[in-house]
């Protein structure tokens, strides 16, 4: 006899158990009814890149360098005799232009131009005693001559007093000579075209000889000290001596270029950046003669002011046959290229990097095709593949002429 405990007590777990054998039946059955996918043949493994063909041509070396701009003399100019200001030229205030010899200060005259009379009239007194004393001694000799046939003594021709009056009248020159020159030192005179950097005096300033009065700066050139690193010097010609130069900086918010030339080197290494100088040069910075070339607007003129920063590009060697190439993808010195559905690494000369380029001279050769695609794990003699290629093989099969499908639906419905 059955016991109905029991079947109550295990209803609970027997009906999940056979729904999950119901349903583990069932999958295999679809399992078992779903067709294999066609069988494919393994293809060797192949990367897909891209290639780029190499052309090697003749490439202009540059060096860059910063600095800033300064004149080619300043000069303070300085009281060289006392006295007191009784003008002033207008241009003679801070950022005003001069030409040479304009003069930008007077010193009151009068005391000097009294100086240069006092002299001229010491220098008449000696010449006319001169005259006088050259007169005295031709009459001693006409006199000793009629009174003795020997040689007149020196002191007898009154010789020693000639040379006396002689040292006179040069003494009495060189009075009027530094009377002249004192009064022309009354003027403040340009010693070239300048700017007026400072002025310390005014109308009325009493100044003493070596009073500071104020300092000008020449605008017929300016010069720029560019620190150049000796292991950029190889790729300058005569170590940048005579090299040209493109200058570049920020006026007014827009960016112009002037050109330079190196003059010369200051022929030492710097205690601190351990860089050697270069000097270029600008001829007329103040656009005063010439014009400056504004980049965005050629012809526009704009002034290359003292202390400006700028950036340089001195022109270096030209190499004839380089090529530039993405510094990434050369690794251990050799670069990656494809030839003929394989890797091939060829190991090439890298002259210098520029920003993220390399320079290369030798190693390639026109047509190569540079890989362009970066491989994780290049390897001599490994497969490839050209996107190019690709994307032919995958536009042939949309080139082959498609079925009409409702023509084949019309045939089918006139055989029925």
């Amino acid at each position: 006899m059955s016991n109905p405990g029991f079947y109550t007590r295990n209803k609970r777990w027997i009906l999940p158990v056979v729904i999950l054998l119901a349903a583990i039946v069932i999958a295999i059955a679809l399992a078992s009814m779903r067709k294999p996918p066609p069988h494919k043949e393994a293809k060797e493994g192949v990367a897909l890149v891209n290639v780029q063909p190499l052309q090697t041509q003749a490439i202009q070396l540059q060096v860059l360098s910063r600095g800033l701009v300064q004149p080619r003399y300043s000069t303070e100019l300085v009281a060289q005799v006392s006295g007191e200001i009784v003008a002033l030229d207008e241009a003679f205030v801070r950022g005003g232009i001069i030409k040479k010899g304009e003069v930008l200060a007077q010193i009151d005259p009068t005391n000097y131009e009294v100086q240069l009379e006092e002299a001229r009239a010491g220098l008449a007194s000696a010449t006319a005693a001169l005259e006088l004393e050259q007169a005295q001694g031709e009459v001693a000799r006409v006199e000793w001559e009629g009174i003795s046939d020997h040689p007149a003594p020196a002191l007898g021709l009154r010789k020693p007093q000639l040379k006396q009056a002689q040292a006179q009248v040069a003494a009495s020159q060189a009075s009027v000579k530094q009377a002249q020159k004192d009064l022309e030192r009354t003027k403040i005179i340009a010693p070239y075209d300048a700017l007026i950097a400072e002025r310390r005096v005014s109308l009325g300033t009493f100044v003493n000889v070596g009073s500071m009065m104020g300092e000008v700066l020449d605008v017929s050139s300016a010069e720029i000290r560019l620190p150049v690193a000796n292991s950029e010097l190889q790729y300058l010609v005569g170590n940048g001596v005579g090299s040209q130069v493109e200058l570049t900086g920020d006026s007014m918010g827009s960016n112009y270029r002037w050109p330079a030339k190196i003059v010369r080197t200051e022929g030492v290494i710097d205690d601190d950046t351990r860089m050697s100088y270069l000097v270029a040069r600008v001829s007329d910075p103040y656009h005063l003669n010439t014009k400056s070339v504004k980049s965005e607007q050629p012809g526009a003129q704009t002034d290359l002011a003292f202390g400006s920063f700028v950036v340089a590009n001195i022109v270096g060697r030209e190499l004839e046959n380089a090529v530039r190439i993405p510094r990434n993808l050369i690794k251990n010195g050799t670069l990656p290229v494809y030839h003929e559905g394989k890797l091939q690494l060829k190991p090439v000369t890298v002259l210098r990097h520029i920003g993220g380029e390399s320079v290369v001279t030798d190693g390639v050769g026109n047509g190569d095709l540079l890989v362009t695609t970066s491989l994780e794990y290049p390897v001599v003699g490994m497969a490839l593949k050209r996107f190019d290629d690709q994307a032919e093989e995958a536009a042939e099969p949309a080139d082959t002429p498609k079925p009409d499908v409702a023509a084949v639906a019309r045939g089918e419905q006139g055989e029925g």
